[in-house]
């Protein structure tokens, strides 16, 4: 009796574990769908930037805000597009530190997981042999 009141209690918590795996796995998804978003945006601000480099000095530079193109100064033009470059450059760094942190929890709990079903494996054939 004692063992089939652990044995309930080693699949409570493996179901337990198992759902946190399965959040974790969710949190990992989510930051490979923002990273990539990101990744994305850099691309388009360095494109930015190249045809910027490209331009004479006294060229017309327009930036949209809203629906009404608003002409600004080449070298404000330059200035914000290399912010953005930047701050977007932090934001993939964070990222990335953050999903290696995830995949580091997601493996200690796999690990964890296959223990427990090791240990409830032997369990339920000490009971079979009983």
């Amino acid at each position: 009796m004692a063992s089939s009141a652990s044995l309930r209690e080693l699949q409570r918590d493996l179901e337990n574990k198992a759902n946190d795996l399965s959040k974790l796995q969710k949190d990992i998804s989510k930051n490979h769908q923002i990273r990539k978003k990101y990744t994305i945006q850099l691309g388009e601000n360095e494109l930015v930037l190249k045809e910027l480099d490209l331009l004479n000095e006294d060229a017309n530079v327009y930036k949209l805000i809203g629906p009404v193109l608003v002409k600004q100064d080449m070298a404000e033009a330059n200035a914000n597009v290399k912010k953005r470059i930047e701050y977007i450059s932090a934001e993939l760094k964070r990222l990335d530190s953050t999903l290696q942190d995830l995949e580091d929890k997601q493996n200690n709990k796999k690990e964890t997981i296959l223990k427990l079903q090791q240990k409830i494996q032997s369990l339920q054939a000490g009971e079979g042999k009983a």
